[in-house]
């Protein structure tokens, strides 16, 4: 006679009440057993802190699957605006620092000193943002672990990382001589690089997904992430920026930044008969007050650092406007990305409207494709 198999043990009161911070899955915790396994309970009630999905009432010339969301809004923290409002500062600094190094000469030494200082501290605040979003430093290293070209957030990672690590080494060792010298100016310029694609990465993560709001505007928001990140680090540099040659350079920078970023917000708006759902979140509520609060600081801000007879006051005034206009833009698009996806109709019109997978250049070819072998009778 066999013995019975050995029972499965049952977590103890120390297992049950370890701590963790929700992201686990452990299956011996999960285990259906004892005589509580087969009853049901209530479906639990969201937390009062969380959005709950927008129920939307059918609609005969919008029809949506039953009113409820198609697709479930970005799971990101409050600290992914910010995240994406430093690595555009930070990538944007870095490449003023490389090519103060490779033109500027002795004229711009403090330019350049200046701006690997921002780009480093921006690729540690920025690292540390994403840390918090992703709840434990182990889960940014297990990104590394991975290096997909055709996947943004794996890129991104790799960016942010190598970037760390040149203006590290610039930061370090970019005002001596000898290897070392030569070490830190390598960085400098790689760090100058690789700043470029942080500051354009920012909004390439968000083209890359199905939210309805941040796809339609997938061509816009990469050029709008490079322009505001160009503004807010031409902002930081003119508040410590000196008299001479530094000076203009950082008013200039900044000044173009401010022109693209107002340029792709106004093309971004421009989108709008397209498909009116979709961009409705930057018109009406809180997000369209910040997306208007944005484009208005971004705006005074140029205005504002293009006057004649510049004080110091007027050029900080101007920074901080600039600064507050780049920040509110970044909240806007993200807050409203999110509220796009929770519209249904928004999902649906966007793409009768004929974006995202539905904008085709051509039909694809009814026929099948035809194999020249012999046919065996």
């Amino acid at each position: 006679m066999t013995a019975p198999p050995n029972p499965v043990p049952f977590p103890g009161p120390a297992e049950l009440e370890r701590p963790t911070d929700g992201r686990e899955v452990d299956p011996s915790l999960g285990l259906l057993q004892g005589e509580g396994a087969a009853q049901r309970v209530r479906t639990p009630e969201p937390h009062p802190g969380h959005l709950a999905p927008t129920h939307v009432e059918a609609d005969a010339r919008t029809p949506t699957y039953y009113g409820l969301p198609v697709l479930q809004q970005p799971v990101w923290i409050r600290t992914i605006p910010v995240y994406l409002f430093v690595g555009g500062m930070a990538g944007a600094a870095s490449s003023l620092g490389a090519a103060s190094l490779v033109a500027g000469g002795p004229t711009l030494e403090r330019l350049e000193n200046r701006c690997r200082a921002l780009g480093l501290a921006g690729d540690l605040a920025g690292s540390l943002l994403l840390i918090a979003d992703l709840g434990r430093p182990e889960r940014f290293l297990n990104m590394l672990r991975v290096f997909r070209p055709t996947s943004p957030m794996s890129m991104g990672s790799w960016i942010l990382a190598l970037s760390g690590a040149a203006n590290t080494a610039g930061f370090l060792f970019g005002s001596r001589r000898g290897p070392l010298g030569a070490l830190g100016r390598v960085g400098i310029a790689a760090g100058g690089g690789l700043g470029a694609l942080l500051a354009g990465y920012t909004g390439v993560l968000l083209a890359n997904t199905a939210i309805p709001l941040w796809q339609a505007a997938r061509r816009e928001l990469p050029v709008l992430s490079v322009g505001s990140g160009m503004a807010s680090a031409g902002a930081v540099l003119e508040l410590f920026s000196d008299s001479g040659a530094s000076r203009k350079v950082t008013h200039w920078y900044g000044s173009v930044g401010k022109v693209v970023a107002i340029g792709a917000m106004l093309v971004m708006q421009r989108s709008a008969p397209r498909a009116p759902r979709v961009t409705e979140p930057l018109r009406t509520g809180a997000t369209g007050l910040l997306w208007r609060a944005g484009l208005v600081l971004t705006a005074a801000g140029l205005v504002a650092s293009g006057l004649g007879n510049k004080s110091r006051a007027r050029e900080r005034l101007a920074a901080g406007l600039t600064l507050a206009g780049a920040l509110a833009t970044r909240l806007a698009v993200f807050h409203a990305g999110k509220r796009s996806a929770r519209d249904p109709r928004a999902t649906f019109e966007g793409q009768r409207a004929g974006m995202g997978a539905a904008e085709l250049r051509r039909p694809p070819d009814p026929k099948p494709a035809v194999f020249k072998l012999p046919v065996m009778r």
